[in-house]
């Protein structure tokens, strides 16, 4: 069967879309990628889920048209990658949108309870497209006593896993995440979590210092230097030596935490500041193996995907910092870094229709598997 997958970070870097052909479930699931796009984020409405993101400014009001404008541009991702791939909606059998999370709340936190929004209204995308979609995956587990994050570790387990060799795959979009596929092979010993910081910082930074909306190949941060002050107090930050099971957002390393360092570090140049925040990055990513990974599971190498995966710089810093693990990207060992996370939901999708679980509670935190996603019919036109 055919499956559309939809990803949209917190880097808002575009909304992803990869159209698959998948069949079997589980360990026998089988993957192939017939068309990916990226479709562009217009500024408006990226300006609105900046706003949406801020407790200041996130109000109803503009939730709730959001989350509309965030299904009519999922809809229109989706027509764009059959359309580029040449192929007809009218095949596709499902559609697995992950949304756009405006908040995320882990764990319970005074007296806010442990939650997760994600918006990107499933109607919309059902209607325009005609297609059944499977939506809001991270609830379930959340309500299953998890932090509903990450996710994507089922199915990197499903399709990366190899017996014999430990394995860290390292996304870097909005914010880094790891999962370590472990040599046992045994789904129960696989674990992951966030790292912290991916291209947030990063993004935020270039585009109030150069007005770019991202580092390209790292060249700014390559110009720059490091400025080691600022990275030791980055390096401080708690969210760098909290116990596992953990997972972090817009709301820890967003806009108001990068205007919080320009306001004390501006003194820097530009380029020295966006080099340190990549060091931030590549140093948390370093931290977090040797820390959680590498004293139970020794690994010889990580693979990157996701937009960092193609920042240089940042590559180099994270090689420098783990000298004994080979640093690669899904592309060179023959697969899509930007394609990766769209992939994993028309995987975890593809599960939830089977009505099988997809949650990996050693990652989430969650007290038992269960089955992620609402399902919502595609509409009766002729009705």
């Amino acid at each position: 069967m055919y499956a559309i997958g939809i990803m949209s970070g917190t880097s808002l870097d575009g909304v992803d879309a990869a159209l698959v052909e998948i069949e079997g479930r589980g360990v026998d699931t089988k993957v192939r990628l017939v068309g990916f796009t990226t479709t562009e984020i217009p500024e408006s409405i990226k300006n609105e889920i900046k706003q949406a993101v801020k407790p200041a400014t996130g109000k109803v009001d503009l939730l709730c048209s959001l989350n509309f404008k965030l299904g009519y541009l999922f809809a229109d991702a989706a027509k764009a990658v059959c359309r580029e791939a040449d192929f007809p909606m009218e095949k596709v059998d499902f559609i697995a949108s992950h949304g756009q999370t405006v908040w995320h709340i882990p764990k319970p936190d005074g007296d806010f309870a442990r939650s997760t929004l994600q918006i990107g209204e499933p109607a919309v995308i059902a209607y325009e497209t005609g297609v059944k979609v499977v939506s809001n995956f991270r609830t379930m587990d959340v309500a299953a006593g998890g932090e509903g994050a990450p996710l994507v570790p089922y199915s990197e387990f499903v399709l990366y896993s190899s017996a014999g060799e430990n394995v860290a795959l390292q996304n870097i979009g909005g914010i880094g995440n790891v999962t370590l596929l472990p040599s046992s092979g045994n789904m129960a010993d696989v674990f992951a979590f966030d790292t912290g910081p991916g291209n947030m910082i990063i993004d935020e930074m270039m585009q109030r210092l150069y007005s770019r909306p991202y580092d390209e190949g790292g060249q700014v941060a390559a110009s720059g230097e490091v400025n080691q002050q600022m990275l030791t107090e980055l390096m401080s930050h708690p969210y760098i030596s909290m116990p596992l099971p953990k997972s972090t957002g817009r709301e820890m390393f967003g806009e108001q935490f990068t205007v919080g360092l320009l306001e004390k570090w501006g003194a820097l140049s530009s380029a020295d500041l966006i080099a340190t925040a990549t060091a931030f990055t590549a140093s948390t990513i370093a931290e977090a193996y040797r820390r959680f990974i590498i004293p139970k599971w020794p690994i010889s190498r990580t693979v990157l995907g996701g937009g960092g995966a193609h920042n240089a710089t940042l590559r180099r810093m994270l090689a420098d910092e783990l000298p004994d693990v080979e640093v690669t990207t899904q592309d060179e060992i023959g697969l899509s870094s930007d394609a990766k996370e769209a992939i994993a939901f028309a995987v975890m999708g593809n599960e939830t229709l089977h009505g099988y679980p997809s949650n990996v509670c050693s990652a989430t935190g969650a007290s038992r598997h269960v089955i992620l996603g609402n399902i919502t019919p595609a509409p009766n036109k002729d009705f």
